[in-house]
């Protein structure tokens, strides 16, 4: 992020609420535009079994978003997209007051596990989205069968700290090197392209790194094969089980929908958190 200069501790109580409501609206706006590809992604990483002539089985990003759309109603796709916006703006908080890097995303992971698999069980149900029951309903369901603990509101944390440590490493790492070594453009239109330049390749990396993480974490998250039977439990042993039945290319499923949401979504996060701040900081001055 572009340097500032500014007198103020980064812990008084300005900076943090600059911070929560810049990564906010960041996180908010990249959720409201790309979380229809998270949806698809999440649809790939669970998909197993399956012909092209099945209504349930999905050959590319577009067949996948065309099928929901007719057999599930277009709303579908914004199905679960309830938990990750509630737990934005702390998460993007998280991401603002740690080191940039394993130990934001180890923290953040922690943060956001329960939302996500509230989530996940949201997006691999196959209901009419009109029909489909809420994020408390599912929620409530998951404490009531499963409890709290790692096999229910916390299962899959492990592969949640490794998918997001992983990305946030990558991520933050590569954007604050590049854009630190090159000349910022004076121009407001070119600085905003070039941060969102930065951030697409940096998410892009991230999201190659990171995927064998992703697809265990849907596996452990997501409805098992056999009802009543635990099939993914651990995140190395849902990696290798993978690997064994399916090929090595299966523990990078839904990578195109991911990249198609986390690399132009990275860079617009960048963009508007670069922004709100910027707008924030000027509105508010130091005393």
């Amino acid at each position: 992020m572009s340097q500032r200069k500014s007198s103020s501790s980064p812990f008084s109580l300005k900076v943090v609420a600059i911070n929560l409501a810049a990564g906010g609206s960041a996180g908010f706006t990249e959720i409201c535009i790309m979380h229809p590809l998270d949806v698809v992604k999440t649809r790939f990483q669970i998909q197993t079994t399956g012909k092209p002539g099945d209504p349930n089985y999905y050959t590319s990003v577009y067949d996948c978003i065309r099928k929901m759309a007719r057999n599930e109603g277009v709303l579908s796709l914004y199905k679960g997209v309830l938990p990750p916006v509630l737990v934005e703006t702390p998460k993007r908080a998280v991401k603002t007051f740690f080191l940039a890097g394993l130990g934001s995303g180890t923290t953040e992971a922690i943060l956001v596990n329960p939302f996500e698999v509230v989530k996940v069980a949201q997006q691999a149900n196959r209901s009419q989205h009109k029909v489909s029951p809420s994020t408390w309903a599912v929620a409530r369901q998951i404490v009531k069968n499963e409890g709290f603990g790692f096999r229910g509101l916390n299962k899959g944390v492990t592969a949640t700290i490794g998918r997001n440590g992983l990305f946030n490493m990558i991520y933050f790492g590569f954007f604050h090197t590049v854009n630190s070594k090159i000349t910022q453009p004076e121009n407001k239109w070119r600085q905003n392209f070039q941060k969102f330049l930065i951030g697409l390749v940096a998410g892009v990396l991230g999201c190659l790194v990171n995927i064998p993480f992703d697809v265990a974490k849907s596996r452990i998250q997501g409805p098992q094969p056999v009802p009543g039977e635990i099939k993914y439990r651990s995140t190395f042993g849902s990696i290798g089980l993978v690997y064994r039945e399916e090929g090595f290319r299966a523990l990078y499923k839904g990578l195109v929908p991911k990249v198609l949401r986390l690399g132009p979504g990275a860079g617009i996060m960048m963009i508007v958190y670069e922004n709100v701040h910027g707008y924030l900081t000027k509105r508010f001055p130091d005393d």
